[in-house]
């Protein structure tokens, strides 16, 4: 499933860079669904569950960047200076938000515990 994941991922990128919105835009769903499916999966292990939350995130920033573009909002003015395409920061910064929490609080306490153990 990861290997087909990767798939519909290129191909989604590769309609983004072409600029045919078609492929790009129907292969957010594939991407992200089997991104969810895979996340689900993985979520008794701490560190899968994080790092594939992220990938969850950062499909999802990346797609709504390629529709703002697509869609002409990237540029539109939000609030001041950030544009639409700002907006795709949201998602980018979640997915590395639950990586720093991994990393910097769970993880080490998750090395604590296994020294304790032993």
């Amino acid at each position: 499933m990861e290997n087909l994941h990767i798939l519909f991922w290129l191909l989604k990128d590769i309609g983004w860079c072409m600029l045919w919105k078609p492929l790009g835009i129907s292969m957010i769903f594939p991407t992200l669904t089997i991104a969810l499916v895979i996340t689900w999966r993985t979520r008794h292990v701490a560190s899968e569950l994080a790092h594939n939350l992220a990938i969850v995130f950062w499909i999802s920033a990346n797609s709504y960047w390629m529709v703002s573009e697509f869609l002409g909002f990237d540029t539109a003015r939000v609030w001041g200076n950030v544009t639409g395409k700002h907006l795709a920061l949201l998602p980018f910064l979640t997915g590395l938000v639950i990586l720093l929490y991994y990393y910097l609080v769970q993880k080490p306490r998750e090395n604590r515990s296994e020294q304790v153990a032993t």
